[in-house]
């Protein structure tokens, strides 16, 4: 459902945010993340010769991480196109420090450890959380073809089924609101982890659409 008609208004501002993830053919994988701002009205700028027109980027900045399979980034790239400043372009370099560090929880207290305030710029390091959510996701297929190996090893181990649910429902369990241990969600995939009324409301049936 999309949102309610709007008051009368005017556009002023576009910032536009493009996410990409490739598996390469190195067995690595590239998450790319590109952002940019425009405005419908020009306006003074020293550092641009005086002058930034309409639809020309105040913010144009490009971010690559390459990843493994353990979600570890092997290197980092960032470059700034257009800032609003000419010293602007000088902050990307910095993001190559993100490379050893992996994404998993206290992922982005880490990388600003390494690029936050003044080592780095704000507008590339807003855009680490969303590649790391789309980092998630571009390994999500692989990732499952390797949680299905792992099952079948811990059933040919002799584990139960209660055993191998525990520890492919542990990645995501209680992550977001659709997997909270009292939803229909976790109720079907991993009912020993449901903590949950007996009876789901029927509007709970909206989380069961995949995430």
């Amino acid at each position: 459902m999309p949102l309610t008609p709007p008051a009368e208004r005017e556009l002023t501002h576009l910032r536009d945010i493009t996410l990409r993830g490739y598996q390469r053919r190195d067995g690595l994988f590239d998450i790319e993340a590109h952002i940019r701002d425009t405005k419908t009205l020009g306006f003074k700028n020293v550092d641009r010769g005086g002058w930034i027109e309409p639809g020309e980027p105040l913010h144009d900045m490009w971010l690559r991480l390459t990843i493994d399979m353990d979600m570890t980034i092997v290197a980092c790239e960032a470059v700034t196109e257009y800032g609003p400043f000419a010293i602007c372009r000088d902050g990307a370099q910095n993001f190559s420090r993100l490379a050893g560090l992996a994404i998993k929880p206290g992922f982005l207290r880490e990388a600003t450890a390494r690029v936050g305030g003044t080592e780095g710029c704000t507008h590339l390091r807003e855009l680490l959380q969303q590649v790391a959510t789309t980092a998630f996701q571009t390994l999500w297929p692989v990732r499952m073809r390797r949680a299905e190996e792992r099952r079948r090893q811990l059933a040919g181990q002799g584990h139960s089924q209660a055993e191998i649910a525990l520890e492919a429902s542990t990645t995501l369990l209680n992550t977001c609101y659709a997997y909270a241990d009292t939803r229909d969600a976790v109720k079907r995939r991993w009912p020993h982890l449901y903590r949950g009324p007996d009876d789901v409301p029927a509007d709970d049936a909206a989380t069961n659409r995949p995430g």
